[in-house]
């Protein structure tokens, strides 16, 4: 049986890690705190829960704890269960999104590129995309589009920020992946050597003249690719184009320049994917 706790006042320590802790707070930066990130909605929670990650507390309107959140409150019985009315918990930036229901969760240590990229033949490399928003709708897109990992360089935005897992409907939980390197001093060296250590050869999205089309049969025979994204303003660096196999380019009409990054992403996986 969960443990409910009902909660009738905003200030109240236990909404501290739901209303009051910044991300740094939450991924234990500032002091020898245990990790966190916050999962919203039952279907992102279940989808976390299935991914063996470990939940800490749950927070719910009381309607849902026999309704839309029936699952989850029955997998997560031995947690505290907070609950509020909705005047108290409207206050919570961004609460009516959720679908009333939040959960804390334990962060996991991130496995190295290696492990993730085991048995990969299909994964997508995004540089510096500093977007909580477009990262995780590219973890989207990398779920339902068949890219077998994600890797990030060390700039880009985690992507168990909160809006992340949100955009990305839990999808971050469901395709493996980690940060190539620990510093910006990773990328793109070593991080590009990394990858042709693991017999990746690698596309970089940029428009330029001595580009090839997204359709080019080359690219789909390649036994192993990754697809490399870069920035939401910038795009790729001079640097990492300079030392990938293939700049790749989707052709585009009525004199439009580019895709966002989470659009272009999903052309790509779509042309590219390990189908």
């Amino acid at each position: 049986m969960a443990r409910i706790i009902e909660i009738t006042d905003f200030s109240a320590p236990e909404l501290d890690v739901y209303a009051r802790l910044t991300e740094r707070q939450l991924q234990g930066r500032d002091e020898k705190a245990q990790p966190l990130f916050i999962a919203e909605s039952p279907n992102v929670i279940l989808r976390a829960l299935d991914a063996g990650y470990e939940p800490v507390s749950l927070l719910m309107e009381g309607k849902h704890i026999d309704g839309a959140a029936r699952d989850v409150v029955r997998r997560c019985e031995d947690i505290p269960l907070y609950t509020a009315d909705l005047p108290v918990l409207t206050q919570l930036t961004g609460f009516p999104l959720t679908r009333g229901v939040l959960c804390a969760m334990r962060r996991r240590p991130l496995p190295a590129a290696e492990e993730v990229c085991a048995g990969a033949r299909r994964v997508a490399v995004l540089e510096n995309v500093m977007n909580p928003t477009n990262v995780g709708a590219i973890f989207r897109s990398a779920a339902a589009l068949n890219m077998d990992a994600v890797l990030l360089t060390p700039s880009c935005c985690d992507p168990l920020y909160r809006r992340s897992v949100r955009v990305s409907m839990g999808t971050i939980f469901q395709v493996p992946w980690t940060f190539l390197g620990s510093g910006t001093h990773d990328w793109p060296h070593p991080g590009m050597e990394q990858l042709a250590a693991m017999g990746f050869r690698t596309a970089a999205m940029a428009l330029r003249e001595d580009s090839v089309s997204i359709d080019d049969p080359r690219l789909m025979a390649e036994e192993k690719l990754a697809i490399v994204l870069g920035s939401e303003g910038d795009g790729l660096s001079t640097d990492t184009i300079a030392h990938c196999d293939y700049t790749v380019r989707i052709p585009m009409s009525h004199g439009v320049d580019s895709l966002n990054v989470a659009a272009a992403s999903a052309v790509a996986f779509w042309q590219l994917g390990n189908r």
